[in-house]
């Protein structure tokens, strides 16, 4: 989803900045992306575990250097590390927080980093990314309770940031990911068969609610999570 929403906004124009804990998955999406920007666009990527402080620290300092003040910040980290679906009694403590740190440390940080910025310069967009499990998921609590406390944090910086800076969330249901790919398929016809139109989601429509909330056509939007699940309902 995060090379999407990238490979959009290069089409765009915009100057970007690129971000993976995975140097594989970075240098991949660096020479297909780096291909499509605009002439004269800034490009600047970097290695980083966005849940560590300092490495966040020496990231946003290094990508103000080459790029100057960052107006537009995607959230895009998350998932859950192991097996995707287990019971809340074989869920240890380990687990339990590397799940929160996971989906909500680097938006923390990162967030916590920029908008400051974005003050200064009277204008920002942040949108995070939650998922439909918010609403609860039996065999995920963890990662469901952490994508709720997402949008938790989304209503809350929306109202600490207003009205420079827009905060939205996006909520996608079952997208067509790697990490998808990898699931059994009978897992995945499971989460098919929960949405109304009839298949699994695209990164590129993911990327498209991501520009839409970024740009100016959401002028009037902030503190709101826009659900992209191909009708799965997410509500709390």
């Amino acid at each position: 989803m995060g090379r999407a929403i990238a490979e959009r906004f290069a089409a765009e124009g915009a100057a970007l900045t690129l971000v993976d804990v995975s140097a594989r998955r970075l240098d991949a999406a660096k020479a297909f992306v780096r291909s499509q920007l605009a002439p004269g666009a800034g490009f600047f990527a970097r290695r980083c575990d966005v849940t560590d402080s300092a490495a966040v620290a020496a990231l946003v300092k290094a990508a103000q250097t080459a790029l100057g003040p960052l107006h537009v910040l995607i959230n895009v980290v998350g998932g859950i590390r192991g097996t995707i679906n287990a019971p809340l009694d074989e869920i240890d403590e380990e687990r339990w927080d590397d799940t929160f740190r996971l989906n909500l440390k680097g938006t923390y940080l990162l967030t916590r980093a920029l908008a400051p910025g974005m003050r200064d310069a009277g204008w920002g967009r942040i949108v995070n990314i939650a998922s439909v499990d918010m609403a609860g998921a039996p065999g995920r609590s963890d990662y469901g309770a952490a994508k709720a406390a997402v949008v938790s944090l989304t209503r809350s910086l929306a109202a600490e940031y207003a009205p420079t800076i827009a905060v939205n969330c996006i909520a996608p249901g079952i997208i067509r990911t790697s990490a998808v790919e990898r699931l059994p398929p009978e897992t995945v016809e499971g989460f098919r068969q929960r949405t109304l139109l009839g298949r699994l989601g695209e990164p590129a429509e993911i990327a498209n609610a991501a520009l839409f909330l970024a740009s100016d056509e959401a002028s009037y939007i902030t503190g709101e999570t826009l659900v992209v699940s191909g009708g799965i309902p997410a509500h709390l």
